[in-house]
């Protein structure tokens, strides 16, 4: 079998995947071995599926990990008889500005240059705008999230963990206004933002696409394109693991840093 490695290191367990597949830059699946950044960054290169494989370093969350490097040679069994499914995590977020498509794991983001951004939020629906909020937001930006990205910037912006693939949240940074709150809404709805006044940039997952002015506009939808995760057989964590992990990482990173 073809394996693809995205790995943060070069761990000395990984020695034994060479031995037993072939491991290039090309693979039936992929392996990605770290954190979650190691598994965005795999999900951005790779269209088939990952099994994500945490790194169990000392406050690393591996949020959608079902299994630790500890366990490699269990995860080569698993692999090598094909004792696994693939599902579907997430759909993609696909960005359109200016006539061009990018693609999102975590999120597509508007921030503020220099000072405060203005901006319009709107839906569409069968061609026409209608607005989402009724007013002309100001703050330091916007957030556009899907079910993979929640547990990213979207939460410790203070937006909820999304559970369910078909569902976008709006996340407003630092809003001057009297209505904080993220909004969530359906998947298969287009979003539309139009800059009010004032600068700002275009980002997918941390990646800038470009400065918009005043007036610029640009579309995010979530795509028919999908996050493909492995399974293992005997191996699949409960949401309150995860985030009891998650919740520990961060007490350790406190701790580390005080």
């Amino acid at each position: 079998m073809k394996v693809k490695l995205v790995s943060k290191q070069q761990y000395p367990q990984l020695k034994k995947l060479y031995k037993e597949f072939d491991v290039g830059e090309e693979g039936d699946i992929c392996i990605a071995v770290g954190g979650d950044g190691t598994f965005i960054k795999a999900a951005r290169e790779f269209d088939g599926p990952i099994l994500p494989v945490r790194s169990e370093e000392v406050g690393s969350t591996g949020y959608y990990s079902d299994i630790g490097l500890s366990k490699i040679d269990i995860i080569i069994e698993r692999i090598k008889h094909k004792k696994y499914r693939v599902e579907d995590l997430s759909r993609k977020l696909e960005i359109r500005y200016k006539d061009k498509v990018y693609y999102a794991i975590n999120e597509a983001l508007l921030r503020n240059k220099s000072k405060e951004i203005y901006f319009n939020v709107y839906t569409v629906e069968n061609g026409r705008k209608r607005l989402l909020y009724p007013y002309t937001v100001s703050g330091d930006g916007l957030l556009i999230t899907g079910k993979v990205g929640s547990t990213a910037y979207n939460r410790t912006a203070g937006g909820p963990i999304i559970l369910s693939q078909d569902i976008i949240c709006v996340n407003f940074l630092y809003p001057e206004s009297l209505f904080t709150n993220p909004l969530v809404i359906s998947g298969d709805s287009d979003i539309y933002i139009e800059l009010a006044k004032s600068a700002g940039t275009l980002m997918t997952d941390s990646i800038e696409i470009a400065d918009l002015s005043v007036k610029e506009s640009f579309y995010v939808r979530q795509s028919k394109k999908t996050v493909k995760i492995i399974r293992l057989d005997g191996f699949k964590e409960e949401f309150s693991e995860k985030l009891a992990r998650m919740i520990q990482s961060k007490m350790v990173d406190g701790l580390s840093s005080s």
